[in-house]
């Protein structure tokens, strides 16, 4: 089947053979005719890189009528980067329909000129959830008329703390409107909003439910903490033409084996949610040329990336839920090509690989981390299969050949070739002269002095929660519900602006006038700077260290109240609102350190 097949309008068709597309994919050609069809709510379940943006766009953009000027169809997505892409594909899709207008709504940039962007009449708004409910409070947007409501990377959404956002944005909007959700997952939460908010939908599932792309090839490889990342680096040694991510779980390990790995010499540049919006577009430019070669990257900063041609996934540590493996794997094998995914586990990790081998339908290989030895003797045939390739420039060497053959009248062949592959390999060679086996079995009991130490920690600290709830920096915040604060509110804005994760988040405690929360204490100034100062519904907060763990639940007479029936403080998010996808027990918490 080809797209001219489907029933799209001449201009979209020719948008497609601009760019060379000529067949769908087994998503879009699964949903665009039942999108075209009539006012339908539709479920489409597809890996990431199955293209989804398509699936979605070319129909909505075929219903749009881009005579009227007002907002007709409003696309929700995680994060910036993926609205900014997404935006962009609308636009390509669109260059030759008159009058189109996508306008695009993110946090960071100027809430001004995005305002002015939609009042010039936009028909088609592609937004982050906060932002979006930041300009329909500020009446910057008005959704009377929307007629499709996309949700892309709805599992997404949900595991950053998005839920109440969504719910708000629905409500906002026309009782007959359609509803489009994708997802590459079909947790709980998901299921919830299709039964909420969609009418008999369609469901397609390309692929199993929470399946992963059968194109990736899963690895897992066992070690000892300290060693990850001397792993690191003969997994880049012996793959000698990666192009690949590099997953971590913080912002600051980011940075670490990002730095070390420049120190070492290797093509590698970090992507995490410190680096100013600029520093980040640079980065992924240079990714995206493939003049980088190893992009170092968080969850948060890594959703929404669409490079075509990544090889290799690499997960340093294992996600902090099963759910994100199969996000951050999708980032390679895309549009039919082959990848590899990979986890760095310790020994006690090792029962979660089966975990996530349920999830996501897949059976993971047992790999060994490459020796020494085994590193060199590749790079070295690797390093002379590339002279025997190199291209004899005659012309422009030629006048040097006989003086160079002159300095070597007196050497053997095997002699030059000899000194010439030690100059090129007397580097990598002293390097891995002292280099063990630094691979551990699936099956092994014992533990390495690191991992001791840090069962040690955990048992104190479990002995003493009022002292120290699991590593955990309690904060005061400034606002509350009066202000229209909930629980996904403050997971978003600390998640959004300090870069962490969700499960980094503890006990959320709402209050009229003031809330309280905790953050993993790794992460506490990061928050405190990040932070500080950001503006919510037309104020600004203010955070900072609360003296008191407990304070939270008899400062200040305010009366704790919270969406879902239950109280403050209650056990159930005592470690972290799991439903904004922390679960403590997913191994995370270990640092990487310099082999």
């Amino acid at each position: 089947m080809t797209f001219s097949e489907l029933g799209l309008r001449e201009e979209i068709l020719q948008a497609l053979t601009d760019l060379g597309f000529e067949s769908p994919t087994p998503i879009q050609e699964e949903a665009i005719p039942q999108l075209l069809e009539g006012e339908r709510d539709l479920v489409g379940l597809a890996q990431t890189g199955t293209g989804k943006t398509a699936a979605f766009g070319l129909p909505l953009l075929e219903k749009v009528n881009f005579d009227d000027k007002f907002v007709q169809a409003v696309v929700i997505a995680p994060t910036r980067e993926l609205c900014v892409q997404i935006s962009r594909d609308l636009k390509t899709f669109s260059k030759h329909i008159k009058g189109a207008q996508i306008a695009t709504i993110y946090g960071g940039a100027s809430i001004d000129t995005q305002a002015r962007e939609v009042k010039r009449g936009a028909q088609v708004v592609v937004a982050t959830p906060g932002r979006l409910i930041d300009m329909l409070k500020r009446r910057l947007v008005r959704f009377d008329d929307v007629q499709i409501v996309v949700l892309d990377e709805a599992d997404e959404m949900l595991n950053m703390g998005f839920k109440e956002d969504i719910d708000s944005i629905l409500d906002s909007t026309p009782d007959d409107k359609s509803v489009w959700l994708f997802s590459a997952t079909m947790p709980k939460e998901v299921a919830k909003i299709s039964k909420n908010y969609m009418d008999n939908p369609i469901e397609i599932t390309v692929g199993s439910k929470n399946s992963s792309n059968e194109n990736i090839t899963h690895q897992y490889y066992c070690m000892s903490h300290r060693d990850r990342y001397g792993a690191l680096k003969r997994i880049l040694d012996i793959n000698v033409d990666i192009y690949g991510l590099v997953f971590c779980r913080t912002r600051r390990e980011t940075q670490e084996v990002a730095d070390n790995l420049m120190e070492d010499g290797y093509n590698a540049q970090p992507l995490h949610g410190e680096l100013s919006q600029g520093q980040r577009d640079k980065v992924m430019q240079n990714f995206r040329k493939k003049s980088l070669q190893v992009l170092v990257a968080t969850d948060v900063a890594a959703r929404g990336l669409d490079v075509d041609d990544i090889t290799h996934v690499i997960n340093y540590n294992l996600p902090d839920d099963i759910e994100n493996y199969t996000h951050r794997s999708g980032r390679t094998a895309r549009a039919g090509k082959k990848g590899v995914s990979m986890i760095f586990v310790t020994p006690k990790e090792v029962y979660k690989i089966k975990q996530i081998e349920k999830q996501i339908q897949m059976s993971f290989n047992k790999e060994e981390v490459p020796t020494g030895e085994e590193v060199c003797k590749l790079q070295l045939f690797n390093m002379v299969e590339n002279v025997q390739k190199a291209e004899v420039q005659q012309d422009k060497i030629g006048e040097y050949l006989p003086a160079i053959n002159e300095l070597f009248a007196d050497s053997t062949k095997e002699e030059v070739i000899a000194q010439f592959v030690s100059a090129e390999f007397n580097k990598t060679l002293a390097y891995y002269s002292k280099s063990n086996d630094i691979n551990k079995r699936g099956d092994d009991r014992g533990r390495d002095r690191d991992d001791r130490g840090r069962d040690r920690d955990r048992g104190d600290r479990r002995k003493n929660r009022n002292v120290s709830d699991e590593g955990k920096q309690r904060f005061f915040m400034n606002m509350g519900l009066d202000a229209g604060l909930n629980k996904g509110a403050v997971v978003r804005l600390v998640c959004q602006y300090a870069d962490i994760p969700s499960s980094e988040i503890g006990r959320i405690d709402l209050f009229d006038e003031f809330s309280f929360f905790d953050v993993s204490k790794e992460n506490a100034d990061i928050v405190l700077d990040k932070v500080q100062g950001v503006d919510f519904n037309n104020g600004s907060l203010h955070v900072e260290k609360a003296a008191d763990r407990d304070g939270g639940g008899r400062s200040g007479g305010g009366r704790s109240r919270d969406r879902s029936g239950g109280r403050s403080g209650d056990r159930r998010y005592g470690g972290g609102d799991r439903r904004s996808g922390g679960d403590r027990r997913s191994g995370g918490g270990e640092r990487s350190r310099r082999s």
